[in-house]
């Protein structure tokens, strides 16, 4: 064997090793995070109960609205609100107490101490929230289909489009909130701004598309909308290329937007 393949195959081999290690530190860190949430009996029922409480409470609300000529029924108003409701109650807002948490015991600050990257540290904090809410979101789809008599969706790519999406911008802009808070209460104020944005404006309270169109044009550029409009086009069958496209593009650049907030003014120390 030439010297040349040796080095290839150390190469290889210690990359591979890199790659286990920072998956087994990465699951390593999640699992501690699950513990810690199952323990905090107040977030997980906000987590689990919460969303599915606030469709049942909208439900009359939405049985009244004029929804003829938007191709929406009930239960294309309801269920992907109740997934949106995942992604801000479920993973936004517990997962910026976490960040807030964590950095004010110091946690974050130990952690970077160890083999831990940065990246690791966010990502494996938010990895309990992040597959908790994805698979709740998978159980209402199913279930509330039944429930609501939706039936499955009809273009599933669109919803798994827009909640990978919706993820990305919740578990971002969680860290970015987190910089705003001093302590775990005052996190509750921190998350307040882009929940009522994304309640009121982006198409989960009421559909962007029982509003005017001047209105309805304005509030599909907030953070959230392009995500619940994938999610509700996962039932209702999709815009054409192009303007799915433009939804994607502003999804991703909201994302974008709060991973350069994170790497700019997240606080891994206590603030003073």
């Amino acid at each position: 064997m030439s010297t040349n393949t040796i080095a290839a195959t150390t190469a290889e081999r210690a990359e591979a090793n890199a790659e286990t290690g920072s998956m087994a530190r990465l699951t390593a860190l999640g699992r501690a995070e699950l513990t810690l949430l199952c323990r905090n009996k107040t977030a997980l029922s906000m987590s689990l109960v919460l969303p599915v409480a606030l469709a049942f409470a909208m439900k009359q609300t939405v049985s009244g609205m004029d929804l003829g000529g938007t191709g929406l029924s009930v239960g294309t108003v309801l269920l992907p609100a109740t997934l949106g409701y995942v992604l801000i109650f479920a993973v936004y807002s517990n997962l910026t107490s976490a960040y807030v948490a964590r950095r004010e015991e110091l946690v974050l600050k130990r952690l970077r101490t160890g083999e831990l990257r940065d990246l690791e540290i966010l990502a494996g904090t938010a990895l309990p929230s992040a597959v908790m809410g994805l698979a709740q979101c998978a159980l209402l789809v199913i279930v509330g289909g039944l429930a609501l008599d939706t039936g499955l969706p009809t273009s599933p790519h669109l919803l798994i489009a827009g909640l990978v999406i919706g993820m990305l911008v919740v578990v971002a802009f969680a860290a970015a909130s987190s910089a705003l808070a001093k302590s775990v209460e005052a996190a509750q104020l921190a998350v307040l701004p882009l929940m009522v944005l994304s309640l009121i404006g982006s198409g989960m309270v009421v559909p962007l598309d029982v509003l005017p169109d001047r209105v309805a044009s304005v509030l599909e550029l907030l953070p959230l909308s392009s995500a619940m409009e994938l999610i509700r086009a996962g039932w209702t069958g999709g815009p054409d290329p192009a303007a799915t496209t433009k939804l994607l593009i502003n999804g991703f650049v909201w994302a974008g937007l709060a991973v350069f907030a994170v790497q700019r003014w997240f606080r891994w120390e206590p603030r003073r």
